[in-house]
């Protein structure tokens, strides 16, 4: 991400510096070590990934590890139907369940409600 910025700013004449560690990726030599610390970055990153699958795959074969889980709300959805059915306002449930706008609807419409 940083990389990409960096690369697209930089024909419009913006510098950066890095100021604890006193680069200048503005000129060429700054450039070529801006491509070394990208490169090493990405790197760094493929290996941070093959650690994690390899520990998700150790984990998967001991029967620990089940993913992502789905369904992981802050509030009931039935909650949020019952307070519908009272006569609530989105607002009003919104501020009871302390969730957002979107996931009242989402619960809402999963009932038929909304």
């Amino acid at each position: 991400m940083v990389e990409q910025c960096v690369w697209i700013f930089w024909p419009y004449g913006v510098r950066v510096v890095v100021i604890t560690q006193q680069l200048d990726l503005s000129g060429a030599m700054g450039r070529l070590v801006a491509g070394v610390l990208f490169g090493l970055a990405e790197i760094e990153h493929e290996y941070r990934q093959e650690r994690q699958a390899a520990g998700i795959a150790v984990a998967k074969r001991k029967g620990r590890y089940h993913g992502w889980m789905k369904g992981t709300t802050k509030a009931q959805p039935a909650r949020a139907w019952l307070l519908y059915d009272r006569g609530c306002t989105v607002v009003e449930i919104m501020r009871a369940l302390q969730i957002s706008r979107r996931t009242v609807y989402r619960y809402l419409a999963a009932e038929g409600k909304a």
